[in-house]
């Protein structure tokens, strides 16, 4: 017998399920998932070879991975007890984990298990980067194995590791490579290798590898590729043969005896033939030395004389157009004169103060106060969509001004080279230096004058939009999670999980998944090790939630020592009467009611039938034990709390939200699959200086209003009728609902409470007997007489400065500890501020970041007629997406970890009352929680590190159940293997949430440092311990993480972390807040946002390529898309064609489109419904509704899109993708010298 059940949330599999099947073991057949039930996640990948997948590293039926073990409990035992609450005996310290059957440790192959022959990264040049395969041998000591990966070719040359380049005799000693004898070339005995295997010479030194090569010593260099192109896009190989750059050669192989001289480089400017002999030409490394693409004017650092460059960083052209030596970073040539100064528009509720362009004033953006006429003084927002409202041009911090001096040119022969990494044997020539300390001109070799360097080409820096294309091209598709320490594919790639025993990766992400074996290994990388965990994340099309598993009043099995639950990873021993725990080593009798022999492989005969023995995600129903007072939980309930203020009845928010609420979202409140309705109950509350609760029990013919107007000891006036079923009272609440607006429609109050209202809904809650959240619509800063009371302290002056944290923190601990207290209680409070005003987001914000709450933010919200509807239909779909989107109320999440590293450091909105419980009110989909995790002793390479995530959580009907996620680690004792295993974006989502905290501690300079700082400390070890010896001026970067500058840039450039005096202290507070919660996917598009030209839209229906974040990259006959999560934009040049403008917009020219309009035209045409389809896709892959904002070419509101192009120079003088480089690089020669 196979019992069946639905693996859908919330039906509950049949009885029979917690018993064992009758007629013993029936594996599945070859090609059939691996687990039986129909929670099945989707079709098994293609490509089992030998039957089906098992866990477990594949180990055959059973044969376990873990050999048994005895050891009894640990002295200082554990008092006995149950499983209430999730909190028995969690500090207590573990016994070493069970050695793993002797497997030797192995780099994970791509993503189909089993798969034999070299992975995917020599199939041609559009190769997946391998980043999982194992290091080159050369990193591992001259006896590593010389192929430890699968049944491929062996690489060459196995004692030496790294292929031989140079030449006979050349022997490594000691990690040393000996340069070829004087005259040799380095490649002898063949021709240099073609485009493909060696970037262009322009691409210099950089070299984008973790199986780094020799070939930088000696001064021969091949012959420039043929096309620049794809020089950094295309993935590095694995040593398998003698291709370098994803494909094979073009030419003959490449011979590395001695013979052929090699050809001296065609593009030296002086024709000089190659000094032979090792790279001592330049100390600095340099840059591709190449002239911007003629599309392109200017805005790259330009390299000329020294005499031109006031900045210090690299800068090339005509000194004396550059006023300030940074690149020229401005409009088009096509635009004379750029912005010239303006007003705000009109049309808008407060424009943006006046800028000028980018490169028109020596030292950037005029510094401009705000608008006086504009309420407050406040400087108004761009449209309010953007972090809503958000005035005008942040400023950013300054550009490192140590980053460097002009770079010397180096010797002629020397290819330039690249800041870009050695990969798998990507090295390119080195061609200027950055200079040495003192930056003095350092003559060349032989005393050679050296030419003059020419521009530096932002093409040969690592690019996005590469590295995420390579990604798509072979990671994309099916991703069985079977193998251990398997890399899954990036965030931004289409791919559909299917659970193997380790959790599905939009659940939880590390940022490396071979964890070092010390302490000192890790904090020599300087790389953390961090989980970003989204327990309750939404998943794709072709995936089951995880199923739910109902042992009734067995209820979980877990360990008796560290109460981790039962997962594939567990070991039965001793007949199945016992389990040993991969986490702590104790072992466990299994109880009577579970007991399941083995099969003569030491498996369980039903592991295939029970989600928790096969697969890496599931849910537990809860016993009573898990609830509190031991009694079940009732089904939670909403409460909706309208500010019926003057502001908020004039700008029509009170009318539009009672008539969505009554027509979108109560009829969308969520519910179990498979249920006829939501068992949420529902309640209403207005309020201005006095509090307002609604009686809308279902017998009433008429809602009855009650008043409570002594606000400082709030309480519920009536029990019954206030919280209903809507199915039970729908009439009643819509006759509410109509009447609310009438009610308050003449409303001349403009002050304000807020504290009271929250502790009224606490206490509705409480009185209620149930969790649940509180939906609080505010318009005003609270300065009512009355408890959480709050004065106006803005002073946006501190922003930017050493003072700014004392308006970045509450001004009192009212929230705080309110916040509190609603967690304990179970309730979760969602904040939609409408400001017109300061309101103090960064006070406000304490209840919804304890609480697990979320807060939207729409300053100078109108929706009161057609014309100006700013915001209406954006907070109508927010609220839609908020109320649809929940899934979990009074939730209590816990980390167990294998013995040897434990979970130190938790990032993101809950609340923590000890160290290990994590405390969330309710927990929406796309809510994510960082947590950093430290040693506490070595590891053991055999048997690998084991993390499981358990939440323990109301559901939606009022079930209290546990999901649970498990993943599994590699060991390493090696840093190359550490460096090929790290995924950037959650390494990038965990550094942004570090620094946002450091943010309410330290000073702005600080934080900026400390991320440039551990970027450089990662790059610099990565040189010294995986890079081939090189020259000092080569920036050699890890594959998996040659965007790295890049998107720590973006860090230091974000709103969230270095908005000064040009954002409204309430939209940096408001951005803070939701940078701590976000999970990788959103904070990936928010550092780097999208950018898509829509002029050239195709008819297929994927989305456009993207391009690159940078004001270069416009055309002036173009349209572009940009969106980062959160706001935008559609840029159309001044020179587009009319006819485009005519079939989106209807109107003639560029100049007739109405800006203000935030909604395109649904016209019958192919090409407006294609338009319409990217925004419209591109709105569902987002967390919340991003309003469109139109932005002509040398409009008021340019210089506001120019702010999001983050790889140019910023607002405030922060650095350029290319000028940060540049710093970092120098940190590096630093920190290596």
């Amino acid at each position: 017998m196979n019992p069946q059940f639905p693996g859908n949330q919330g039906h509950m599999p049949p009885t029979g399920y917690g018993a064992p099947p009758m007629g013993g073991q029936r594996p599945p057949i070859a090609g059939q998932p691996m687990y039986n039930g129909t929670g099945q996640q989707g079709p098994p990948p293609s490509g089992f070879p030998s039957g089906p997948p098992k866990p477990n590293n594949a180990l055959g039926p059973g044969q376990s991975q873990f050999r048994p073990m005895t050891n009894g409990p640990q002295p200082g035992g554990f008092p006995g007890g149950g499983p209430q609450g999730d909190n028995i005996n969690y500090g207590a310290q573990r016994a070493p984990g069970p050695p793993m059957a002797g497997k030797p440790s192995q780099g994970p192959p791509q993503h189909v298990p089993n798969s034999t022959g070299p992975p995917n990264s020599m199939m041609g040049s559009g190769a997946s980067s391998n980043m999982m395969g194992q290091p080159p041998n050369s990193m591992m000591g001259h006896n590593a194995p010389p192929n430890m990966m699968g049944s491929g070719p062996r690489p060459p040359n196995p004692t030496g590791g790294t292929q031989n380049m140079m030449g006979p005799g050349a022997t490594p000693q000691g990690g040393q490579f000996r340069p070829p004898p004087p005259g040799q070339g380095q490649f002898a005995g063949g021709p240099p290798p073609n485009a493909t295997q060696q970037m262009t010479s322009q691409m210099g030194g950089m070299s984008v590898s973790d199986q780094p090569r020799p070939m930088e010593m000696s001064g021969s260099r091949g012959i420039p590729p043929q096309s620049v192109g794809s020089a950094m896009g295309n993935a590095p190989p694995t040593n398998y043969g003698h291709f370098t750059q994803g494909g094979p050669p073009s030419g003959p192989p490449m011979g590395y005896g001695s013979g052929a001289q090699s050809k001296p480089q065609t593009s030296t400017p002086a024709g000089f033939p190659h000094a032979p002999g090792p790279t001592t030409s330049a100390p600095g490394g340099g840059f591709p030395n190449q002239g911007p693409p003629s599309s392109m004017s200017g805005g790259f650092p330009n390299q000329g004389p020294p005499s031109s460059m006031s900045g210090g960083f690299p800068n090339q052209g005509p000194p004396s157009s550059m006023p300030g030596g940074f690149s020229n970073q401005g409009p088009p040539t096509s635009m004379p004169g750029g912005f010239p100064n303006q007003g705000p528009p009109s049309s808008m509720p407060g424009g943006f103060p006046n800028q000028g362009p980018p490169t028109s004033m020596p030292g950037g953006f005029p510094n401009q106060g705000p608008p006086t006429s504009l309420p407050g003084g406040h400087p108004p927002g761009p449209p309010s969509s953007q972090y809503g409202g958000m005035p005008p041009m942040p400023s950013q911090q300054t550009p490192p001004s140590s980053a460097g001096p002009i770079p010397q040119p180096g010797p002629p022969g020397r290819g330039q080279q690249y800041m870009g990494g050695t990969m798998p044997g990507t090295t390119f020539p080195p061609q200027t230096g950055f200079p040495g300390s003192g930056g003095q001109h350092m003559p060349a070799p032989g005393g050679i004058q050296q030419p003059a360097p020419r521009k530096l080409d932002p093409d040969q820096m690592p690019s996005p939009i590469q590295v995420i294309e390579d990604d798509e091209a072979n990671k994309g598709g099916m991703f069985a999670t079977l193998e251990k320490g398997v890399v899954p594919p990036l965030v931004t790639t289409q791919f559909t999980v299917q659970d193997q025993g380790n959790c599905n990766p939009r659940f939880m992400r590390s940022t490396t998944y071979t964890i070092p074996c010390t302490a000192d290994l890790l904090k020599t990388s300087h790389i953390p090790l961090a989980l970003s965990i989204s327990p309750f994340a939404k998943l794709n099309a072709g995936e089951n939630q995880p199923p739910i598993v109902n042992l009734g009043e067995v209820g979980p099995v877990r360990c008796k020592r560290c109460k981790a639950y039962m997962n594939p990873f567990m070991m039965f021993i001793d007949g199945g009467r016992r389990f040993q725990c991969v986490f702590c080593g104790a072992q466990t009798d299994v109880p009577p009611e579970y007991f399941q022999h083995l099969d003569h492989t030491g498996r369980r005969v039903d592991a295939y039938d029970r989600p928790e023995l096969c697969l890496g995600s599931y849910e537990f129903v809860a016993t009573k034990d898990y609830c509190k007072n031991g009694t079940l939980p009732n089904a939670p309930a909403f409460i909706f709390m309208i500010d019926v203020s003057y502001n908020s009845v004039k700008s029509g928010l009170v009318h539009l939200l009672c008539k969505t609420l009554k027509e979108e979202i109560l009829v969308n409140l969520p519910k179990e699959v498979g249920a006829e309705e939501s068992e949420i109950r529902v309640g209403f509350v207005t309020y201005a200086k006095e509090i307002h609760f609604y009686n809308v029990k279902g017998s009433l013919a008429q809602p009855q209003m009650l008043v409570v107007s002594d606000l400082d000891d709030v309480f519920v006036p009536l029990l019954d009728g206030f919280l209903v079923k809507l199915s039970e009272s729908e009439a009643v609440i819509d006759s509410l609902l109509a009447q609310i607006p009438v009610m308050f429609a003449e409303s001349r109050e403009t002050e304000t409470v807020l504290g009271p209202v929250i502790q009224a809904g606490l206490d509705a809650l409480k009185s209620a007997d149930r969790s649940g959240k509180l939906y609080i619509f505010h318009s005003s800063l609270p300065i009512a007489e009355a408890p959480g009371k709050l004065k106006n302290r803005d002073d946006r002056k501190l922003l930017g400065t050493d003072k700014e944290k004392t308006i970045l923190t509450p001004q009192n601990n009212f929230y705080t500890k309110l916040g509190q207290e609603c967690v304990v209680a179970g309730c979760s409070v969602d904040i939609f501020l409408f400001p017109n005003a300061y309101i103090d987001v960064a006070s406000i914000s304490d209840v919804c970041r304890l609480t697990g709450g979320n807060m939207y933010k729409y300053s100078y919200f109108q929706s009161d007629n057609e014309k100006a509807d700013l915001d209406g239909s954006r907070f109508m779909e927010d609220l839609r997406m908020n109320v649809e989107s929940q899934f979990s109320f009074d939730a209590i999440l816990r980390v167990r970890t294998s013995t040897g590293i434990r979970p130190v450091d938790f990032f993101g909105n809950f609340y923590m009352a000890n160290t290990t419980d994590v405390e969330l009110a309710a927990m929406s989909q796309s809510q994510a929680i960082a947590v950093e995790i430290k040693h506490d002793d070595k590891l053991n390479e055999g048997d690998g590190a084991f993390v499981q995530i358990a939440v323990l959580f109301t559901s939606v009907s009022g079930q209290r159940r546990l999901r649970i996620h498990n993943l599994s680690f590699n060991c390493c004792t090696q840093m190359a293997e550490l460096f090929r295993s790290c995924e950037l974006d959650t390494l990038i989502n965990f550094m942004s949430k570090q620094a946002i905290r450091e943010t309410l501690n330290s000073n702005p300079r600080q934080v900026r440092d400390n991320v440039m700082n551990q970027v450089s400390q990662i790059l610099a070890c990565y040189r010294k311990s995986c890079a081939s010896p090189s020259s000092a001026g080569q920036l050699i970067l890890p594959e998996c993480m040659k965007l790295l500058p890049l998107y720590s840039n973006c860090i230091i450039k974000s709103d969230g972390l270095q908005g000064g005096s040009e954002i409204s202290t309430d939209d940096r507070s408001y951005l803070m807040h939701l940078v701590s919660a976000m999970d990788v996917k959103s904070s990936h598009v928010f550092f780097y946002p999208r950018l898509m030209p829509l002029h050239n839209l195709d008819k297929a229906p994927k989305m456009p390529r993207s391009i690159r974040c940078s004001a270069e990259r416009l055309q002036d006959n173009g349209v572009y898309l940009l969106e980062n999560g959160i706001s935008m934009f559609m840029w159309i040049g001044h020179n587009v064609d009319p006819q485009w403008i005519q079939d989106i917009f209807g109107v003639q020219s560029a100049a007739q489109v109405d800006i203000d309009k935030c909604k395109l035209l649904a016209l019958d045409n192919p090409l407006s419904q294609r338009v319409n389809e990217v925004i419209q896709q591109v709105r569902q892959e987002r967390n919340r509704y991003m309003k469109l904002t139109i932005v002509r070419q040398r409009d008021k509101l340019e210089p506001w899109f120019n702010h999001f192009l983050v790889e140019d120079k910023g607002l405030n003088n922060s650095a350029s993708y290319v000028d940060y480089l540049c710093h970092i690089h120098k940190e590096i020669r630093n920190l290596l010298s």
